[in-house]
């Protein structure tokens, strides 16, 4: 999906493989039960133990796109462990991609009612409010997460409470967090994208330039971000870095929609 300021929409979980894992920290969004002591083999219960090997064998099926078959063994982990926040907490990843949101919010709401703080679920849980356009919650969510001083997913929320800006219509807030968050993380294409594309829209070429061409000149450039660049230099006159890109985008990635509109010379779309 392309941005466009006033209208951005996020991008799906696995757009481009780039927003894999980015609602949710390792593993897909399982939040440490104890930030403030390491827990060991011996220190861990019987029934969480039974319900932490579910949850793996639930995030495996997951990351393979076989959802039923992750919630199931979810399923199975609550059973052993009514109380394990990780459970409720990728069951809601699981309800927000088989589009119910009623019961992803249950879970996240779960959650929160056995770990308030846990800022991997106030994550998640504000990317649904957001994809809802619930705004102010979703903010709210974020600010949860920030709030933990041993948070290690500061940049990935940041990405994300930066597009939800954006399409709450707040694109200077937007533009504060997408640049923290890729102070944080440089190495993040999908901060980088978003980034640039922002400041496309805004009409910023030389910032909008300066991120898209890091991300192009990466082994992680795909068929959008080749295609933003392409825009970004042509509206700048570069003649020579269009062609270019046109070309890196015909060889590599043929079949995609931005290599026909790029035949058909459809740079407005």
């Amino acid at each position: 999906m392309t941005l466009k300021l006033g209208a951005l929409v996020m991008f799906s979980l696995v757009a481009a493989g780039w927003l894999q894992g980015c609602v949710s920290s390792s593993p897909i969004g399982a939040a440490q039960p104890n930030r403030a002591d390491l827990l060991t083999e011996s220190d861990e219960p019987p029934e969480r133990r039974r319900a932490r090997l579910r949850l793996e064998l639930a995030s495996g099926y997951f990351e393979r796109g076989q959802s039923s078959v992750a919630l199931d063994e979810i399923k199975q982990s609550l059973v052993a462990d009514p109380g394990f926040v990780d459970a409720y907490n990728m069951r809601g990843l699981v309800y927000m991609r088989l589009n119910n949101s009623i019961l992803a919010e249950e879970s996240f709401q779960k959650a929160l009612s056995l770990s308030a703080r846990d800022p991997d679920v106030a994550h998640n849980y504000g990317y649904l409010l957001c994809s809802q356009g619930r705004y102010d919650s979703a903010f709210q969510m974020f600010t949860r997460a920030f709030a933990d001083p041993g948070y290690k997913g500061k940049a990935k929320t940041l990405m994300i409470q930066g597009l939800c800006q954006a399409r709450a219509g707040k694109p200077k807030e937007a533009e504060a967090s997408l640049t923290q968050s890729f102070e944080i993380d440089a190495g993040n294409p999908a901060t980088t994208y978003n980034l640039a594309n922002l400041l496309y829209a805004r009409n910023e070429l030389a910032r909008a330039q300066f991120y898209i061409r890091r991300l192009n000149n990466s082994d992680m450039a795909n068929a959008e971000s080749l295609w933003l660049g392409i825009k970004t230099e042509r509206k700048m006159n570069n003649a020579d870095a269009v062609r270019q890109l046109g070309d890196q985008l015909k060889k590599r990635f043929s079949d995609s929609s931005q290599a026909a509109l790029f035949a058909k010379e459809a740079f407005s779309e």
